[in-house]
């Protein structure tokens, strides 16, 4: 007997960034594999510390609202967001960003329209220092801001 698979959304809280979105908590689309765990299932926009992949432990309140407690289980998976500079020869396109980063096979999910902001997820055993040097060689000519939402000791040492 096959059992459905439970998709579900964990909700994480925390403190928003002076200067950056007002947010304070994300919802991120996760499988549930028991009672209390989830395996997230995309990448942040705004939640460092966490990957898609990486499995959740969680809280169910009178609401029904999942809230992520903890991270138990890291996938290896790495989370980098990047923001085109308007300006830049890229303007403010979310394809051309993608464009830039397909040569890694990087999937990725623009935030709205009117910030799109790409989330990038970087699977374990990729190729981190060709992936970590195309970023910042795009931060200092001009096309983007990038961040790490979440990295390894790999991509960290690559």
């Amino acid at each position: 007997m096959e059992s459905a698979v439970e998709e579900i959304k964990v909700w994480f809280r925390f403190v928003p960034r002076e200067g950056w979105l007002p947010q304070d908590t994300e919802g991120l689309w996760a499988t549930r594999l028991d009672v209390d765990t989830a395996r997230v299932r995309n990448a942040p926009f705004l939640q460092d510390g966490v990957s898609e992949g990486d499995v959740v432990r969680f809280q169910t309140d009178s609401d029904g609202l999942h809230w992520a407690a903890e991270r138990i289980s890291a996938s290896g998976n790495c989370a980098i967001r990047v923001v085109a500079v308007p300006t830049g020869p890229l303007g403010c396109s979310p394809q051309a960003v993608h464009q830039r980063l397909a040569a890694f096979g990087l999937g990725g999910e623009v935030f709205s329209d009117d910030f799109p902001m790409v989330a990038f997820t970087v699977p374990s055993g990729a190729d981190f220092a060709g992936i970590k040097a195309l970023p910042a060689q795009g931060q200092e000519a001009g096309w983007w801001h990038f961040e790490v939402g979440c990295g390894t000791d790999e991509w960290w040492n690559a």
